[in-house]
């Protein structure tokens, strides 16, 4: 396990050692998220009043915390990156939340399609906006009352000075599967992607100009859905994924990317980085020996065993009687070997090289390999 870390640390730092010549100030005072479970660090338990159970934060906050995952998730190691605090969770209200470097509206669950009946999360893209804007407005406020709220809230030229980072459309994908056709979802994309330029620009009216926009990873290449939708050989390609559900993300990706450069020429005072998640998790599956892991599919904490230890029906560290016994999903005993947490996130170390990854550069359009001094300062 040691040499296996110390592998991946020399790996990262390798990595990002190759892109940081000539580097020039890329610093933001703040960052304000907008996604799903990747990047909630609280929200969907706030929002819905629940607790999620141990062994959920084990690795690093040694407890949980909202968090889908036994530690931090890419947005954790950003924000650390750039030297700026863990965000927190837009509806958590408790343990005096500070919001002076941003604020968290990711939440489990959430597309960018309004949310329907059957939806896990209420808080679409939409509904994150909308808190967005009454979040501001409500800063405002406070900043107007006098200078006794300035340690806890942005300052108004935050807003647009500060990052808009996006990582949400996952669940769109996934969650149609269950009901639509391939061919269905792919021409359901258009219109995901209409509300997702609709929230764009909603947050440039509002001042913002710098947005950074995460495409979708490889879906079928999930625990769940290789359980639900992979039991037949035929619908795998040479990874183990379900081959449908990465062609969905691909032609999402495709568009979303078409997108952005239609964005960045229509708002020209603006910087618009799309970083290309979906190669990046698909390397680090491909190739997880590489890289130190052991488990490219497998989920860690789940119940089950090999080679999936996943069952829908009990999620990771609940108990409940299945079919007449009492089972806990329990984690393994090295989740820094797995690239798949729970079935459905992915690991902290996964998420490492993930953000180690992402740190290069290489895998963003514009490339931004030259402006990223901070990147010494990584705490991995």
């Amino acid at each position: 396990m040691a040499r296996r870390k110390i592998a991946l640390q020399v790996f990262i730092l390798l990595s990002i050692l190759s892109s940081v010549a000539n580097s020039i100030d890329f610093n933001y005072p703040s960052v304000f998220n907008f996604g799903d479970s990747n990047s909630d660090t609280g929200d969907l338990a706030a929002g819905l009043g629940f607790l999620l159970d141990p062994p959920n934060g084990q690795i690093y906050f040694k407890t949980p915390t909202g968090r889908f995952c036994d530690g931090r998730l890419i947005v954790d190691f950003l924000m650390d990156a750039m030297e700026l605090p863990f965000l927190n969770a837009y509806l958590d209200s408790v343990g005096v939340p500070n919001f002076r470097k941003g604020c968290n509206f990711a939440a489990a669950g959430s597309s960018i399609l309004p949310a329907t009946a059957t939806s896990v999360s209420p808080f679409s893209f939409g509904v994150q906006v909308n808190q967005f804007l009454r979040f501001k407005a409500r800063v405002l406020e406070l900043l107007a009352k006098g200078k006794r709220f300035d340690r806890y809230v942005p300052a108004e030229d935050y807003f647009q000075k500060g990052l808009y980072m996006f990582d949400i459309g996952q669940n769109d994908l996934a969650g149609a599967f269950y009901s639509k056709t391939l061919d269905q979802i792919v021409a359901s994309i258009p219109n995901i992607l209409v509300e997702f330029e609709t929230g764009i620009k909603k947050l440039y009216d509002q001042g913002g100009r710098n947005f950074w926009i995460h495409n979708t990873g490889p879906l079928g290449c999930l625990t769940q859905n290789v359980a639900k939708f992979g039991t037949d050989p035929s619908k795998l390609d040479e990874l183990g994924c379900v081959s449908g559900h990465n062609q969905a993300a691909k032609l999402l990706n495709l568009q979303l990317h078409a997108l952005t450069k239609k964005l960045q020429g229509q708002y020209a005072d603006s910087n618009i980085t799309y970083v290309d998640i979906y190669t990046i998790k698909s390397n680090l599956i491909a190739n997880y020996s590489r890289y130190g892991f052991e488990q490219p599919i497998m989920a860690c904490c789940g119940y089950g065993g090999p080679p999936l230890n996943y069952d829908s029906r009990i999620s990771c560290g609940q108990t409940k009687v299945l079919n007449g016994t009492s089972v806990t999903a329990k984690a393994c005993s090295d989740s820094t070997e797995y690239v798949n947490w729970d079935g459905i996130h992915y690991s902290e170390a996964a998420n490492q090289y993930i953000s180690s990854q992402i740190l290069t550069g290489k895998f963003s359009d514009p490339p931004f390999s030259d402006r990223m001094p901070f990147l010494l300062n990584l705490k991995f």
